[in-house]
């Protein structure tokens, strides 16, 4: 009886674990920095063997995602116009949602200031700038396991890709049994993520010690500023984006906001698109928006539209730099951003998903990985707004691809 009843009982979620991590690294951080900042270098390792199991769940899950997303939407010819209209669409959002996150954060630079670890082993990128040629040669991979081995995310997708279109092209007796691989993979994948995830309030706890150790208090103005900046970012993203697409494709703003309210707040409490995913597909439905087009758009745009995590990744790598001290010249954070624009792609909307792409970002422009532990330590309040934002851009997504299509049948009930 007894221990049915402890089995019962709730476990402390992870993200309380997490801020409860936050709360023991600032206090130790604390008491290290009165003392003898000198222990802080004692704390450091456990805050890297979280960053270096991040690191090493990053090719797989690019891998898998990419390919199984592409792959698995079908042969590209039968993908059609409706499907052409909707990348075309995505692709527009997110670049935006890109530049606006590029655009805040270089304006309101919350990362200045705060003092991360010098980058180590190659220079940073802003050693030297690349030249458009060598770009370019960059992004072609010569051998995968290379760049696999090397973290070398530019390329791991650009592989992933052309991969993933050559499997869309077998038959599908010859196609099944890989896709069932990356499909299998991707969830093994997203698994060990969670597993990884076990080990984030030590990571976040140790990181924040460390920092705080060395640097003082200061460290959480930083902190509590990058959230209103990215709260700034995607205040913008809506009135200069998503409010004037629903005025050039005449939706009714006030009807739409009210039909998708409750996938929105189910979004912003949870921290994960895919649990408002179901409610998300029939308020959409009931909205006047046919029931092909939103089984085809919303699970599409999980993996190319999520405007809100496009977003806060361009603001958290400069952010990143910024604290790093590493100046990135505008051709330099333009490159970052058509990486950003591949990498984006593909990725579930799964609670901290962006965490990974971030690192493999920062890691390909060898900025410290430091940065990110202490990011999560703010994470939960930043992934609601981010998460929120991805699944109103996905909703609007299937009305904007109805109306494209002429097929918006507007319910009188809703407006």
């Amino acid at each position: 009886m007894s221990s049915a009843s402890t089995a019962a009982k709730p476990r402390i979620s992870p993200t309380t674990q997490i801020l409860i991590g936050l709360v023991v690294g600032l206090i130790v951080g604390y008491i290290v920095s009165i003392t003898n900042p000198k222990l802080a270098d004692i704390i450091r390792p456990f805050s890297q063997i979280f960053i270096r199991m991040i690191r090493m769940i990053i090719a797989p899950l690019l891998f898998g995602t990419l390919v199984a997303g592409i792959a698995g939407a079908g042969h590209f010819k039968d993908v059609g116009r409706m499907g052409l209209r909707a990348i075309i669409y995505f692709e527009i959002v997110t670049t935006l949602a890109l530049l606006i996150g590029l655009f805040t954060v270089n304006i309101m630079k919350p990362g200045v200031g705060l003092t991360l670890p010098a980058p180590t082993g190659a220079p940073p990128v802003s050693a030297q700038a690349q030249t458009w040629d060598q770009i370019l040669l960059h992004m072609v991979p010569t051998s995968i396991i290379e760049a696999m081995a090397t973290g070398d995310v530019l390329q791991i997708v650009v592989f992933s890709i052309v991969f993933a279109i050559g499997l869309g092209m077998l038959n599908e007796k010859a196609k099944a049994p890989m896709l069932a691989w990356c499909e299998s993979l991707t969830e093994t994948m997203f698994k060990v993520t969670n597993i990884v995830m076990l080990y984030a309030p030590i990571g976040v706890g140790a990181a924040i010690a460390y920092t705080i150790g060395q640097s003082g208090l200061g460290v959480l103005l930083n902190l509590g500023y990058l959230v209103i900046t990215l709260y700034v970012a995607l205040i913008v993203f809506f009135l200069l984006v998503l409010v004037p697409v629903m005025v050039m494709f005449r939706i009714p703003i006030g009807a739409f906001l009210k039909a998708i309210k409750e996938p929105a707040l189910i979004a912003f409490s949870t921290t994960s698109s895919e649990a408002a995913l179901p409610r998300a597909m029939e308020c959409v439905e009931a909205f006047g928006v046919p029931r092909r087009i939103v089984s085809f758009i919303l699970p599409l745009g999980y993996s190319f539209n999520l405007d809100g995590s496009t977003l806060y990744l361009s603001l958290a790598a400069v952010f990143v730099a910024q604290a790093a001290g590493v100046d990135l010249t505008i051709g330099q954070q333009v490159t970052m951003l058509l990486t950003l624009m591949l990498t984006s792609k593909g990725v579930a909307g799964v609670p901290r998903a962006a965490l990974v792409i971030l690192a493999a970002t920062l890691a390909s422009y060898n900025l410290p990985l430091e940065g990110i532990t202490l990011i999560l330590g703010v994470d939960a309040i930043m992934d609601m707004a981010r998460t929120m934002t991805n699944v109103i851009g996905n909703c609007l997504a299937s009305v904007v691809v109805a109306k494209w299509e002429g097929e918006f049948k507007p319910n009188p009930e809703m407006s």
